[in-house]
């Protein structure tokens, strides 16, 4: 191997990492649900998930160095290539409800850009929007088919800029109270203002936690392009587990600041991030200005993450998947490489998921809720392959070799591969129950509904493609 592809250190790789896993929209999120309890909940998520997580992480990409496939390699390397197109179709369908919030999002953001507040979309009818939020969406996708990738490059800058935002707003929150005499909102700062009352529903908002820390598992083919993996990776994992547990802990606490824990917002989810730098602008007699550059920057992001998911994870499902799995017709490619049949199914489902919830949710705020609240239900589903993948490596631990082990011990390996995968199917399912809205009302059920059925219904389709694969393509042989 050439020195140039060892050129990683630690230090580089946790920061790459940070950049992927981490933004402000997860304190925001994850603080409107919490409150000031959100601290020691990251405390115990941080410590009891995501560095375990990350460090098997480190141990599956350090066995599978030579592997660009990810997740589903390291499936298909331990079990078979059958639960290897499940954990890859998997991968690739969690998307859908990503893609249909990514769009409307966007929206928001431009529309904080535009009028400076959040009234436009928050008073707008949910049908309306979301048509807008279709059309938006159909655009883009047809963009993507034709090659078009400037916006990816563009949406590079737009998130680094972000982050940049992020770090500058917990320092400025954090020092406003003593340079610019700013009182804090909270005026409760006593012990049980943060100890979390664990109970059911508590359990409900653990998925967002999980949502906020996952993806790591995308690094792993930079393992072993660090100069020594068995010493830099975990140095890495710890350093951005350090990096994610300041950034929480600290903008959860900036966030205290600005907005009362016990009587936060009701659209603190999705006007929060601009609420936070329209006052943070305003405690420093700078206007709007902070709000306007990071909206700015967040619908680019946004836009550039749209293009990005509509494109890249339906290429590598295609791509790595066994053809006896897949359906021929799915893997047509136009002129410019894009699978526009895979295309197609991907803007008819989530089509189906922009527009059918607005039916029954009849408040956008809801609406917006409900949508970041589905995608920590059903990205997490994407993690759960990642411990199998582990307990599995741990199984046959005589068949493969590692420069680097987070636990030499068998055993051991697969009871904290056990839990972590306990832990994440605990969170989708309890994630399922609706928050915020009355229980038992109709809109809770509707809700409820969409939650059962928008994962299982996506995991079934899985399992519908190797039925009309073995149809199809045998009617085409």
């Amino acid at each position: 191997m050439s020195s140039n592809s060892k050129q990683f250190r630690w230090y580089n790789l946790s920061l790459l990492l940070f950049t992927v896993v981490w933004g402000f929209g997860n304190v925001v999120n994850n603080y409107a649900n919490l409150g000031l309890q959100v601290i020691v909940s990251w405390v115990i998520i941080l410590s009891l998930y995501f560095v375990p997580y990350a460090l098997m992480v480190g141990e599956m990409g350090s066995t599978f160095s030579k592997s660009v496939g990810g997740v589903s390699e390291w499936i298909k390397q331990t079990c078979g290539p059958t639960v290897a197109f499940l954990a890859g179709w998997t991968y690739w369908v969690v998307h859908v409800p990503y893609l249909a919030q990514k769009p409307q999002a966007a929206l928001i953001a431009i529309s904080w850009a535009i009028f400076e507040n959040g009234s436009v979309v928050k008073n707008l009818n949910p049908l309306i929007l979301q048509s807008l939020t279709l059309v938006c969406f159909l655009g883009f996708l047809v963009l993507a088919s034709k090659g078009v990738n400037s916006l990816k490059k563009i949406g590079v800058i737009a998130g680094t800029s972000m982050l940049i935002m992020s770090i500058l707003f917990i320092l400025l929150m954090i020092a406003a109270p003593s340079i610019r005499g700013v009182h804090s909102a909270t005026t409760d700062w006593s012990w049980h203002t943060f100890i979390p009352n664990f109970d059911f529903t508590y359990f409900t908002t653990i998925s967002m936690l999980l949502f906020a820390v996952g993806g790591c598992e995308k690094l792993a083919p930079y393992v072993n392009n660090t100069h020594n993996p068995a010493k830099e990776f975990p140095k890495a994992m710890i350093a951005v587990a350090g990096l994610v547990a300041v950034s929480a802990l600290l903008g959860s606490f900036a966030m205290g600041l600005m907005f009362d824990a016990h009587n936060l917002p009701k659209d603190l989810k999705m006007n929060g991030q601009y609420y936070a730098f329209q006052l943070l602008g305003q405690y420093y007699g700078l206007g709007n200005s902070l709000m306007i550059i990071y909206a700015l920057a967040n619908g680019i992001g946004q836009v550039a993450a749209l293009m990005f998911s509509i494109d890249a994870p339906i290429k590598v499902f295609l791509g790595e998947t066994n053809p006896r799995f897949v359906p021929n017709f799915l893997n047509k490619k136009n002129k410019h490489g894009a699978p526009i049949n895979g295309y197609i199914l991907t803007a008819i489902l989530v089509s189906i998921l922009i527009i059918v919830p607005a039916i029954g949710i009849k408040d956008m705020n809801d609406l917006f809720n409900w949508l970041l609240d589905l995608n920590s239900i059903v990205m997490p589903m994407r993690y759960l392959w990642v411990f199998v993948a582990y307990i599995a490596i741990k199984k046959l631990a005589s068949q493969f070799n590692s420069d680097y082990q987070f636990v030499k011990s068998r055993k051991l390996g697969m009871i904290i591969g056990g839990w972590c995968f306990g832990l994440t199917t605990f969170a989708i399912l309890m994630g399922m129950f609706p928050k915020g809205i009355t229980m038992y009302s109709h809109q809770w059920y509707f809700q409820l509904t969409l939650n059962i059925i928008t994962p299982f219904g996506l995991l079934a389709l899985g399992f519908v493609m190797p039925i009309l694969a073995k149809i199809l393509n045998n009617k085409t042989a």
